[in-house]
């Protein structure tokens, strides 16, 4: 690693990434189109769109969930198709559908996933300790999943994304249908994640929290990056005084194709 912490191995990057899908109906529908990113350790890089924008499926290639049509993405320096086992091992991957087993406490999921991920004995509790009282998970960690509450769950479903201290975290809309008080924490926990030094890609539609966590943003919609920078580089390239505004006239939003 260099002196100033700048450490490739750790990055995000796609070249010209695509994702395209046959519908009996439609045809071919082209979900990413040619998508060129860079994300860095100790920054957030944001991907703001509207649903359907192409945000789910450019992180789920990038987490090798889907294979890309055509272009290449690496991820902590791992080709997410060539060296996709190394890829897993490298990212914690959170959005709103992470799935728990609901006949398992939150204790159990963790120790489950802590050995997929390979770990065991001192280390694995050591980061038992470390994720339960970090996110704060003392008082419902030994209940059933299904007997939790939403917000109860999501912080179970960050501390099984942390568990091994990943260098990449995926955050795909994190807070969607959460009560203020846990996204205010989940949006805290992703704050710490850069001050750490993680590389993080936060996928979002909703403004205030793009500008509160980005440190570079990615306008994606129709599987297009139609514009790239930091919050005030892109208002100013559209002459907008909002990020809001800014995403608007990005977007070639028009009042009248509103239904």
């Amino acid at each position: 690693m260099a002196e100033n912490g700048y450490n490739p191995g750790r990055m995000v990057r796609t070249e010209a990434i695509g994702k395209e899908f046959i519908d009996a109906k439609r045809g071919v529908i082209r979900a990413v189109r040619d998508v060129t990113i860079h994300a860095e350790p100790g920054r957030i890089f944001g991907l703001l769109g509207v649903n359907g924008a192409g945000k789910t499926t450019l992180l789920r290639m990038l987490s090798t969930v889907l294979q890309p049509t055509h272009g290449r993405a690496t991820v902590a320096g791992y080709d997410v198709v060539g060296q996709s086992e190394q890829v897993r091992a490298s990212i914690g991957f959170l959005s709103t559908s992470t799935a728990l087993y609901g006949r398992l406490s939150g204790r159990e999921v963790l120790q489950y996933f802590g050995g997929l991920y390979g770990l065991e004995g001192k280390v694995l509790q050591d980061r038992l300790d470390f994720v339960i009282e970090k996110l704060r998970l003392q008082e419902f960690v030994d209940r059933l999943c299904d007997k939790l509450s939403t917000g109860q769950k999501q912080r179970v479903s960050i501390a099984r994304a942390i568990l091994h201290d990943p260098p990449v975290l995926f955050f795909d809309e994190p807070t969607a249908g959460l009560d203020v008080v846990t996204a205010q924490t989940i949006m805290e926990f992703i704050e710490e994640c850069r001050e750490r030094e993680k590389t993080v890609v936060f996928s979002t539609h909703i403004m205030s929290e793009a500008e509160r966590l980005c440190d570079h943003i990615a306008v994606i919609h129709a599987g297009e990056i139609r514009g790239e920078g930091t919050v005030e580089s892109l208002m100013n390239q559209v002459g907008e005084t909002t990020l809001e505004r800014a995403f608007l006239k990005l977007v070639d939003y028009r009042p009248e194709e509103v239904v």
